[in-house]
C-alpha cells in the first residue's frame, strides 16, 4: 500500500471534509459539554468524539494496517510505518460557543516523521493541505508565508492552555512579547493559527504546551509554505514534560530574532551551560 505523500494528503483532505461536516451538521442542533479533561475548562463535545470515530472509521476502512493517534480515543497500532495524527475538532471551546476558528485536523507520519496533512474548518470548510515535497495550499491554491517584516512589525498568534499554573505563566510571558511586536493575537486553535502563518495572515506563532494533535498537520502546511516548525525547550518545568515544548512558527527569515525575544520574554529554557 501506497505511502506517498500526495496520495496520503489527498486523503486526509477527503476525510477531514466529511468531519468537517458532520461538526457542522451537529452544532446546527446545539452542542453540550459533553466531559472535561485537564481542568473544568478543558471541554469535550459529543461532535469531538463522533467526529474522531468517523475518522478512524475512514481510515481503517481505506488503510487497516496504519497506526492512529487520536486526541479522544485509545491509540491504534499499525504495522506499516504510517501513522494518522487526528484532531476531531481544534478549538473545542471555539466550536462550543459558535466562533469561527475550529477545524479538523489530520495529519500522516511515515516513520515518524509528518509527511501529510489537512485542515479543514468547520464553519465554512476552509481547506489547508499540504505534502512533503508538493508544497501548501488553501483551498487548492498554493500558499506561501509573507514577506518578514521588523520584530517590532509582527502580527504574533499565541494561545493558552487550561491548566491555572500553565496560564499563569503564558501570561506573563506574553506580557514582556507585547511591548516588542505590532500585537498578538489569540484565536484559539493552534492547527489555523500555523495556518494562518502560512498564508501570510500573520507573521509568527508561539505556544507551550499543545500536543501532536495539534500541530502535526498545520506545522506541516506551515513548512511546505516556506516558513520554518520547531519544538523548542521552555522554561516551565511542572514535572510534566508535555509542557515544556513550545510550538514555534514562522518565516524561516528573521528566525533569530524571533527566537530570541521568546527567550527575552521567558518562553524558552535557558541554553545548557
Amino acid at each position: 500500500m501506497t505511502a506517498a505523500p500526495d496520495a496520503l494528503r489527498d486523503l486526509a483532505r477527503s476525510i477531514a471534509h466529511e468531519g468537517a461536516a458532520l461538526a457542522r451538521e451537529m452544532r446546527q442542533g446545539g452542542i453540550d459539554v459533553a466531559d472535561t479533561k485537564t481542568s473544568a475548562v478543558d471541554v469535550v463535545t459529543e461532535a469531538d468524539r463522533a467526529v474522531e470515530a468517523l475518522v478512524r472509521q475512514r481510515i481503517t476502512a481505506q488503510r487497516p494496517d496504519d497506526a492512529i493517534l487520536g486526541e479522544e480515543g485509545d491509540d491504534r497500532p499499525g504495522t506499516s510505518g504510517v501513522r494518522w495524527v487526528v484532531d476531531p475538532i481544534d478549538g473545542t471551546v471555539n466550536y462550543l460557543y459558535g466562533l469561527p476558528d475550529c477545524a479538523v485536523s489530520i495529519a500522516a507520519e511515515v516513520e515518524g516523521r509528518v509527511v501529510a496533512g489537512a485542515v479543514v474548518t468547520i464553519p465554512t470548510g476552509l481547506e489547508y493541505a499540504a505534502a512533503e515535497g508538493h508544497g501548501a495550499t488553501r483551498d487548492g491554491r498554493l500558499i506561501a508565508v509573507r514577506p518578514t517584516p521588523p520584530l517590532a512589525e509582527r502580527l504574533v498568534l499565541t494561545g493558552f492552555g487550561y491548566r491555572r499554573e500553565v496560564r499563569e505563566h503564558q501570561a506573563g510571558c506574553v506580557a514582556r512579547l507585547l511591548p516588542e511586536v505590532r500585537d498578538i493575537r489569540r484565536m484559539g486553535s493552534c492547527a489555523l493559527d500555523l495556518c494562518h502563518v502560512a498564508d501570510g495572515s500573520a507573521d509568527a506563532y508561539v505556544e507551550a504546551g499543545p500536543h501532536p494533535w495539534d500541530w502535526s498537520a498545520g506545522g506541516l502546511v506551515l513548512r511546505e509554505a516556506g516558513g520554518r516548525f520547531e519544538l523548542l525547550d521552555g522554561s516551565l518545568d511542572l514535572g510534566d514534560h508535555s509542557v515544556r515544548n513550545v510550538v514555534v512558527g514562522a518565516p524561516a527569515q528573521g528566525w533569530d530574532s524571533f527566537v530570541e525575544a521568546l527567550a527575552q520574554a521567558g518562553f524558552l529554557a535557558a541554553p545548557s551551560a
